[in-house]
Formats: structure tokens, sequence, C-alpha cells
């Protein structure tokens, strides 16, 4: 199984995951090791730990917001990283107290449109390196960032100096490499991963230019660059410091939140894309996940998460258990310890075209003609979670998702709870009111309405024999229209309604 599928999903995910440890870190305004730890340690680590066959953890963008904050408020990176160890500390006690079961009530709509967006930003983010713009400006969290004064705006004066023609042949025959020449050469080339083929296509033709075209060699901040010793270079958290700032362990409990929201979001999504239909233990999860932050704290790494980009990738390539997240993470440890003169031969472009496959895979246009198909109901709360996402981050964009689907199920509610029916016999009007199952203070104001339109001299029946359960609030508002259908000349009959003391009548009144 191993040399199967998990050794080449296992490098497929190695070589996705690299760009996006690198970048993290930088827009993280952490030092550049810290992403490459914390993927290694979340290859490791928590891969082993958790019971998730097919998610892969690491660095998340969506964080890097947070932390860059963080890092400035406490002034210190060794102050942040204690923050990072009261994270973990609260994720390892959401598990223990099993409340990873918040996962299973975000809708299938939201976390669709999640991915989607997470796709629509990775695709931004690749294309200035693509096209060569070596500036980490554009790893900034948030869609709409990437047009600020900071970043593509006021760089684009200068924009195409940074543009070269090198970079975009390399991107271009990448790309080209993970779909044509698999295509056309698939006996062949099948078993070989297209991430691996886009890299070596890329470093031949980085090579060609060097040596046969050194006009259009690729300048050293467009290829990837690690120390050759990133373990030296290591900041250790100033444990004496954690109980002088309050701010600490704010920002600590912050972290862990978002943290957790994204990787039970995360989970959620990769167990969706398991073809076998696993489902991750969440808890089990949550306790993985604190283990690997906390560790990443006390390395001096930033935090981590269960990432879709990673997962999604892991997928793709056939990974079939958590050997392929191990697998990344040896290939991740090895790589900085005994190769980083050949990873430092990648161009960033060719990582680029990587990555804009995943991120189209994610939000292919397929996925959009499907959730239109479906229902208002199930595309409204979709496409709103996209649009909220890429114009503010993640959290805020999944809560608006999920409060348009609560809209649309208390809607639901509204219509299900009861069916009103007319009729005349025998000259006299005739109503029935038939509650359904279950009947909650959602509809309170719908009844009452329904109630107070039923004429005078008619005979109305409230039948509650498929109920199983009424609420208390609904008990009380036909228990007072039955002191008021009295006055209004209505004959009232009750089937299976319990009547109940409404406050008015309570003291006699």
């Amino acid at each position: 199984m191993w040399l199967r599928h998990d050794l080449a999903a296992g490098l497929s995910v190695f070589l996705v995951a690299l760009p996006l440890c690198l970048g993290i870190a930088l827009a993280s305004g952490a030092p550049l090791y810290a992403g490459l730890v914390s993927g290694i340690i979340g290859g490791l680590l928590v891969a082993i730990i958790s019971g998730s066959q097919l998610a892969v953890s690491g660095p998340a963008a969506g964080l890097s917001t947070l932390v860059v904050a963080s890092i400035i408020a406490l002034g210190d990176y060794r102050v942040f990283l204690l923050a990072l160890i009261i994270a973990g500390l609260f994720q390892i006690s959401l598990g223990l107290l099993k409340l990873g079961a918040i996962a299973n009530f975000f809708p299938s709509s939201v976390i669709k449109g999640m991915l989607a967006a997470i796709g629509i930003i990775l695709i931004s983010k690749q294309i200035p390196l693509a096209l060569g713009y070596d500036s980490p400006d554009f790893w900034t969290s948030g869609f709409l960032d990437l047009f600020t004064s900071k970043n593509f705006l006021g760089n684009v004066q200068e924009f195409y100096h940074h543009v070269t023609l090198s970079s975009i042949i390399v991107a271009i025959s990448s790309l080209l490499a993970m779909f044509t020449m698999q295509k056309v050469f698939t006996k062949m080339l099948g078993k070989v991963p297209a991430p691996l083929l886009a890299v070596l296509v890329g470093v031949t033709v980085s090579y060609i230019f060097q040596y046969f075209a050194p006009n259009l060699a690729l300048k050293p901040s467009q290829l990837v660059n690690i120390p050759n010793n990133i373990f030296s270079t290591i900041i250790f958290p100033d444990l004496t410091k954690l109980f002088t700032n309050t701010q600490i362990w704010k920002d600590g409990i912050i972290i862990g939140i978002l943290a957790t929201l994204e990787t039970l979001l995360c989970i959620e999504a990769i167990d969706k894309l398991d073809r076998q239909n696993r489902i991750t233990p969440v808890n089990r999860e949550l306790i993985a996940q604190g283990f690997g932050n906390m560790v990443c704290g006390l390395l001096g790494a930033i935090p981590l998460t269960a990432v879709v980009v990673r997962g999604a990738a892991n997928v793709d390539a056939g990974g079939k258990t958590k050997l392929s997240a191990i697998t990344h993470g040896v290939f991740l440890l090895l790589a900085v310890l005994l190769i980083p003169f050949a990873i430092n031969q990648i161009p960033y472009a060719s990582l680029a075209a990587i990555l804009l496959v995943t991120g189209f895979n994610l939000t292919h246009p397929t996925l959009y003609k499907q959730m239109w198909k479906l229902s208002w109901k199930q595309f409204l709360p979709f496409i709103f979670t996209i649009v909220i996402i890429l114009m503010t981050d993640l959290l805020i964009g999944v809560s608006i998702g999920l409060l348009i689907s609560l809209y649309f199920i208390i809607q639901n509610n509204f219509q299900a709870e009861f069916r009103l029916s007319k009729n005349v016999i025998n000259g006299i009007k005739t109503e029935i009111i038939e509650l359904d199952s279950n009947v909650t203070f959602l509809n309170k104001v719908k009844l009452k309405k329904v109630l107070d339109e039923v004429p005078e001299y008619s005979v109305l029946t409230i039948d509650g024999s498929k109920s199983e359960f009424i609420d208390y609030d609904i008990l009380e508002i036909i228990s007072s229209f039955s002191f008021k259908a009295k006055d209004r000349h209505i004959e009232l009959h009750l089937i299976n309604i319990e009547m109940v003391t409404p406050p008015s009548r309570s003291s006699g009144h």
C-alpha cells in the first residue's frame, strides 16, 4: 500500500507543502524556518496521533493575519510562541471534553463554499509568482488585500520590471507537463506524480536558461532559498514571561479557537473527498492538533491546522492512509537536512504552477453549476461564503454562510410545523390545523395569525395526533385561544393536545 500509493502521494504533498510552508512564514512575519518546522511537525507528530487517514497538517494561510497581529502586539517572537503553546493546551482541552462534534453542525453548502474560496485565494496568490514577481507582499491573508496600496496597486508602476519572460516560460512549461505530457504519455509517466513532473521540467528549463541563454536566467529571488542549517537559527519561547502579560493568554485562546474551527472544517471537507467514506474522530484530531501546536511553540514554529490544500493534493495524488502524510513530513525533514542546495534550484514559478492546478480543482466551474442546480437554499449560503471569505477572512465568511443556512432552516420550520385546510360543511365554515411531528416556538407568530383569522360562528379542529413534541409556548397560545373561541362563537375541538393555564388566567382573572 505504501509503495503503491502513499509514497507517491507523500512526495506530491511534499512538493505542494514546501512553497506553502515558506510563503505562509513570510506572510506571518515569522522567520523563514518557522513554516518548514511547522510542516515537519504536522507531517510527523500530528499525522501519527491523528485518526484521519487523508488529512495533512501544516501552517495555514488563514491564520497568518492573526499571527502577524499577535507578534506585533506582544512585541517579541519568543513571547508569541508562549501564546501558541497556550493555543495547543486549549485544543487538547477541547478534545478531552469531547467538543469536536461542533463540526457536524456545518452545512455542506458552507463547506463547499469554503473550499472554493480557498481555491480562488490560492490561485490569486500564485499568479504573481508564476509571472516572476518575487515580492512576498502577495502572501497576505485576504483576497482584497492583493489590491491594496501596499500590494499590487502600490507596485503597479514597477510591476513590469518584476515580471520576467523566463518565469512565465517556466510556469507554462510546468503546467503543460502536468496536463499534456501525462495525457500523451500516460503509460510511460502514469506513475510519476504530476507535481514532481512539473518541478523536474521547471528545473530543466531553468538550467537551459542558465547555461544557454544567460540573459533569461532566473534571478536568485525567483528560486527557493532556504539556509543550509535551518535548525541553527531556531528561536525558543521565553517561558519566564508566561504569566507576565494577559495578552499572551488572550491571543493563545483566539489562536486556539480559530485553529480549531479551521481544522474541523478542513477535516469535514477532506472526509467528503475520501472515496472510502472514512470518518475522522474529531476529538482525537483536536488532541493531535493541540500537541502539534504545543510542540510548534516549543520549537519556534508557527501555528498549524489541518489544511484543505494539502489534504486535497493528497487525495488527488492517490493517498490511501496516513502514511502519505507521514511520508510528506519525512521528505520535508530530509530535504531541509540533506539537500537544501537541491531545493534551492526549484523555481517558484514551477511550484506556483502546481498550486494553480490545486486551486483550480478546489474551485472548479462544475462545482458552481452543481450548486446552482440544487436550489437557492443551497446556492446562496455557498456563494455568500465565498464572497465574504474573499472580502474578509475564513472565520467571518463561514459564520455568514452559517447564518444564511440557519435562516433557510428556520424558514423551512415555519412552513412545515403545521398545515391549514379550510372547507364548508352544511353551510358552516370548518377549518383544520394539523400539527407536524415537532412544533417549536419558532412558529408562534404564524400560528397566532392563523388563529386570529378564524371567522366567527365556525368550527376549528387542532389535530396534534402526529406530534411527538409540542413546545410549551405553542400549548399556551392554543389554550389562550380556547377562551377567545367561546367569545367568538367558535366551536373548538382539540385532538391529542394538552391544555395549559395561560399566565393571564393563572390568578383567576
